[in-house]
């Protein structure tokens, strides 16, 4: 049996009596996994952080972190656990060194391991450098910086390329995936940017409306899969899109040259390319469309 770092037991929430956040959420993270936490705005992502991280109390005895249970270990799990959730709290009026000065002053470690983390995050050159002064990705990588002082086994980062710009997003995930290999870093990450979650994660946990739809390997998501999803490539949809809806009235058209239509398996696919030809609906390009965001779709639809 894999060695579990996160683990919950149908962990439930509520904020109020007719606001429910989480109902009976099982998660189960594997030592050295990067963890993909992915759901739509209000799913309760954000919620279950919250309650990983103690910032939520939760009545019951359901979370564990490193095989305890997670109570009876505040708050000196954190010596061994990062944990960025929302916005990072930064003094902008201070340099970057000031920032990770003051962490090490309140976690009592050492100053020796500053520059590291600062190499690491890539921001070793900027370390003098006031933190106002900090792009938004500098922003983020400083933050992380911080999680990383006390050489934690485990990081729980909410939502951390949000807002980024596709240059950001990148180093922030060059970054975490060096950290896993290298570091043998175990990695909890919320988010809802499905593309950025696919290019680095593992395992992967889908919440919708509070509950968990999937969890397992992206492997096992890919086999999960019912329908063969293709997309389709042609020229002035308008003039052949009855006969299309006619004989195919799942089609979703995206634009006038573009559509999307599931079949049952690829086995139709050339079926579907005679159906094309006969009719004359010049068909330009055709592929078959697979990946998280299909399954996001299908799994919370």
């Amino acid at each position: 049996m894999e060695n579990l770092l996160i683990q919950t037991e149908n962990l439930s929430f509520s904020y109020s009596k007719n606001n429910q956040a989480l109902n009976k959420v099982n998660i189960n993270v594997p030592k050295g996994a990067i963890y993909g936490f992915l759901g739509p705005n209000g799913a309760g992502k954000s919620t279950t952080m919250q309650l990983l991280t103690g910032i939520l109390q939760n009545s019951g005895e359901n979370i564990s972190i490193f095989g305890k249970e997670l109570k009876s270990q505040m708050p000196n799990v954190f010596s061994k656990m990062g944990a960025l959730v929302e916005s990072p709290s930064l003094y902008l009026h201070l340099s970057g060194i000031d920032n990770l000065r003051c962490i090490t002053q309140l976690k009592e470690i050492s100053e020796d391991k500053i520059p590291e983390v600062l190499e690491l995050v890539g921001l070793l050159k900027n370390g003098n450098q006031k933190v106002s002064h900090y792009s938004l990705g500098m922003k983020q990588r400083l933050a992380i910086a911080m999680t990383l002082l006390g050489e934690p086994e485990l990081l729980l980062l909410d939502e951390p390329v949000n807002g980024l710009d596709p240059t950001g997003m990148t180093e922030i995930r060059e970054l975490l995936i060096k950290l896993n290999r290298e570091k043998g870093v175990t990695i909890f990450i919320s988010s809802h940017l499905l593309a950025e979650i696919e290019k680095m994660c593992t395992h992967i946990g889908i919440i919708h409306n509070g509950k968990i739809q999937f969890e397992g390997t992206m492997e096992e998501l890919s086999n999960r899969s019912e329908n063969c999803t293709i997309q389709v490539e042609s020229i002035n949809l308008k003039n052949s899109i009855a006969i299309l809806k006619e004989n195919y009235p799942d089609i979703i058209v995206e634009n006038d040259n573009s559509f999307k239509l599931a079949l049952k398996d690829k086995e139709e696919i050339p079926i579907f390319s005679k159906f094309m030809i006969i009719n004359q609906i010049p068909l330009y390009e055709l592929k078959i469309v697979e990946g998280l965001e299909e399954w996001f779709l299908s799994l919370t639809k």
